[in-house]
């Protein structure tokens, strides 16, 4: 991973990107990838597309989606206290006590939020779970007047948003799912055109989507504006390399094992196939999942484009997905790029990926 590269991947992370609002990281993201692109272009959505290649060649969209869970201020009471609701599936005691910011059009604000001291909790409190609507943002302010001079109703919220480094190329903080599949599908374009000498075959969309949090929304929307003929969805998977995870659901994912390539109904077997080939063509080491329904990324809305999109499911191993500590391999997202990469050179308008052309081994 270049420096270039790295430093786009730590500024997305620190960027906020809550589902709706993803527009501060869609222009990081298009200052990044403008100079390697033959064509950057933003839809209605929000859905950022990067283009190159041939554009009469077969098209490949990759999806990464760029949104983040979290959350939206709902009301702010007489005392200057902020309630906000969730955006995506939260777990909420990943919340208590944390550092959040709210992020108006006047900049970040500083928050935190928690409860009730454990030491004022009754007995029945301390045995249940504490739910949403038993937490609050403090900001610090001395009433509602002030609180309401500094936030409006309707601004998205997110944890302290940073990237901390741990051993062995391990990164943890919030928002790896998924600005780490984002930031493959970008990278991919700028690395294929390097590796095709700026001769792609194919004719490369690289899409970082938005609103896959609350219902894959943003792929459904942009495949429907680029209509491929091959899409790969890149998104986080849960990694089982940790306690209390059974690899028997699972699998045995684990981070600085490589790319995750996906098998499955949801999953085209031919591109499937490619991907495992071109990795050990290319010497990029791999894991291997199943899923037997659909898939619960953009990989679902792309297959079912149109007619039907051959389609692919790239995945990065997470370990503690939605929370602050979400943990990756640095090794992990440059060998997907890489893999991406490859594939994108590698198509060709010969290439047929109906599923009966298959020949048994």
């Amino acid at each position: 991973m270049n420096h270039e590269a790295r430093q786009f991947f730590e500024k997305a992370i620190q960027t906020p990107s809550p589902s709706g609002y993803e527009e501060r990281l869609q222009q990081l993201v298009n200052e990044y990838i403008s100079p390697h692109a033959d064509q950057v272009s933003i839809d209605v959505h929000g859905n950022l597309i990067a283009k190159a290649g041939n554009a009469n060649g077969p098209r490949l969209m990759y999806a990464g989606h760029c949104d983040q869970i979290g959350m939206l201020v709902s009301h702010i009471d007489e005392n200057g206290f902020v309630y906000a609701q969730t955006i995506g599936g939260w777990d909420p005691q990943q919340l208590i006590g944390q550092a959040m910011t709210i992020w108006t059009d006047d900049g970040p604000v500083a928050a935190l939020i928690s409860r009730k001291p454990i030491h004022l909790l009754n007995d029945q409190e301390r045995k249940k779970v504490v739910g949403l609507d038993e937490m609050w943002l403090d900001i610090g302010a001395d009433g509602e007047a002030q609180a309401r001079d500094a936030v409006r109703i309707g601004d998205p919220v997110t944890l302290q948003l940073q990237m901390r480094p741990l051993m062995n190329s391990i990164v943890c903080g919030p928002g790896m799912d998924n600005k780490t599949g984002m930031w493959t599908v970008i990278e991919a374009l700028r690395r294929a055109n390097e590796f095709a000498g700026g001769d792609l075959g194919c004719h490369l969309h690289s899409v970082s989507t938005v609103q896959e949090e609350i219902g894959l929304r943003g792929a459904k929307t942009a495949a429907g504006g680029i209509n491929p003929d091959v899409a790969i969805a890149v998104d986080v998977t849960h990694a089982s390399d940790c306690p209390t995870i059974d690899k028997n659901k699972q699998g045995n994912i684990r981070l600085g094992g490589g790319p995750v390539i996906f098998r499955g109904p949801n999953i085209n077997p031919a591109v499937a196939r490619r991907l495992v080939d071109l990795a050990e063509q290319h010497d990029i080491p791999y894991q291997m999942a199943a899923i037997g329904r659909a898939t619960p990324n953009d990989a679902n809305v792309l297959q079912l484009h149109g007619a039907g999109v051959a389609t692919g499911l790239v995945a990065i191993p997470n370990r503690y997905m939605h929370s602050a500590v979400e943990a990756i391999s640095l090794t992990d997202i440059d060998h997907v790029a890489n893999l991406l990469a490859r594939f994108a050179e590698a198509l060709s308008p010969e290439d047929d990926f109906t599923p009966s052309v298959l020949q048994k081994d």
